[in-house]
């Protein structure tokens, strides 16, 4: 099924900060992707992250992005949300006090029809849909025979209630050779935007070793992606790629490029104040109570890079955006350990890019590394992206356009 044109969608080169926030239920989900960010907490029954939440905590947790922060959309998560006990309350519950509700799921429970019309009529803005890959790819990368079938009766169920979908798609070495026919799928149902997202040992990926018959060299994946972002741009059709250095790419293409410091400036990405707050384990875990709230400054302020400045959590020449910079260099260095080649010296682009992710060398090196050559150096994490034109929801006219 192929889905209406009809509906204009508004669209944006403004960039301003995101108001979306993330929670995670709890790591349970129905389907066993090897290359899954909380693969160790969805096996391990005994994990402490692994049971959903209680629907209460869920909804003390949306009552908190929604009237502390000021999070006006929210990203919810499991493991896999459309299994959670009361996901119709919970979006109803965040569609009533303002927090528009996105589910990031694989949608297989959405083949069954009538389970997608009860979300839609519970108030769910849109559905990020994980698609990692087409047919017998994609059930063997999950792990579920027949995973893939189910998956398109769920995004034609999509069309058919008129239910909005985008697509997530992590680059791996077996999901290359269909990302060109994962954008003429998102043509086909009328997604509004495709993210294509670096594989990277976030999470519980760190603790073990990622294998060559996964990761994919840049060189590798940046001829499929390319063709594939061209498709997308034919077809008017937003297109993201996340973590991935930016002169990996032509010119042309860096729009497209969301890397830590470009992030706060998506809207349909986190907020790193109120997602420095979820991303705590009591935020994260079916047993407790709450942690503490706590601001993006003070959430910098513990990390090495800023605490031996006295003065940080009172600087008033600190903006809101200095504060979400440096957070992304805390993510990027600290948390992910990206690192520079010696060539990134010479680019003009340095200050805007986290450079390589920090086990990449053990298996390429930094022999691919191409310093942008620019006038002046670069030092506006916006510079590229101002050109790419990004979905506006209705609800957010207001203050993204």
């Amino acid at each position: 099924m192929s889905a209406s044109k009809a509906e204009t969608i508004a669209k944006t080169a403004h960039r301003v900060l995101t108001r979306r926030g993330v929670v995670w239920l709890g790591q349970t989900c129905n389907l066993r992707c090897r290359f899954c960010y909380f693969q160790s907490r969805i096996e391990a029954k005994d994990h402490p992250e692994h049971p959903f939440m209680s629907l209460s905590k869920a909804k003390s947790i949306m009552d908190t992005l929604r009237h502390h922060y000021g999070n006006s959309a929210i990203d919810i998560q499991g493991g896999e949300p459309t299994i959670f006990p009361g996901i119709e309350d919970l979006c109803r519950h965040c569609a009533d006090i303002g927090l528009l509700p996105t589910l990031i799921t694989n949608a297989l429970v959405l083949a069954k029809r009538d389970a997608c019309q009860r979300l839609k009529d519970a108030g769910v803005r849109d559905l990020l849909v994980s698609v990692h890959g087409l047919g017998q790819n994609y059930d063997d990368v999950v792990g579920v025979p027949g995973a893939h079938k189910k998956q398109m009766a769920a995004l034609d169920n999509c069309v058919a209630v008129g239910m909005p979908v985008r697509f997530n798609c992590v680059l791996t070495n077996s999901s290359l050779p269909h990302l060109a026919n994962v954008a003429r799928l998102a043509e086909r149902v009328g997604a509004r935007a495709v993210n294509f997202i670096a594989f990277n040992p976030f999470e519980d990926q760190q603790k073990g070793e990622r294998s060559r018959e996964d990761v994919a060299a840049y060189s590798e994946v940046t001829p499929p992606l390319i063709a594939a972002l061209d498709i997308l741009n034919a077809a008017d059709i937003e297109a993201n790629v996340r973590y991935f250095p930016l002169c990996q790419v032509p010119d042309a293409y860096r729009k497209h490029l969301y890397n830590f410091q470009q992030l706060p400036y998506d809207l349909h990405e986190w907020d790193y104040a109120s997602w420095s707050w979820t991303d705590m384990k009591p935020q994260r875990m079916r047993d407790g109570g709450l942690s503490p709230l706590i601001s993006l400054r003070q959430a910098n302020f513990r990390s090495p890079m800023y605490k031996g400045d006295p003065g940080y959590l009172a600087d008033a020449s600190i903006s809101a955006e200095d504060e979400y910079r440096h957070s992304a260099f805390i993510r990027a260095r600290e948390h992910c350990g990206y690192k520079f080649a010696p060539a990134c010296d010479a680019c003009g682009a340095k200050a805007i890019c986290d450079g390589f992710h920090g086990d990449y060398a053990a298996f390429f090196g930094f022999g691919e590394a191409a310093p942008i050559q620019t006038d002046t150096p670069l030092d506006d994490p916006r510079h590229y992206i101002s050109r790419q034109m990004k979905v506006v929801e209705p609800e957010d006219a207001g203050w993204a356009l």
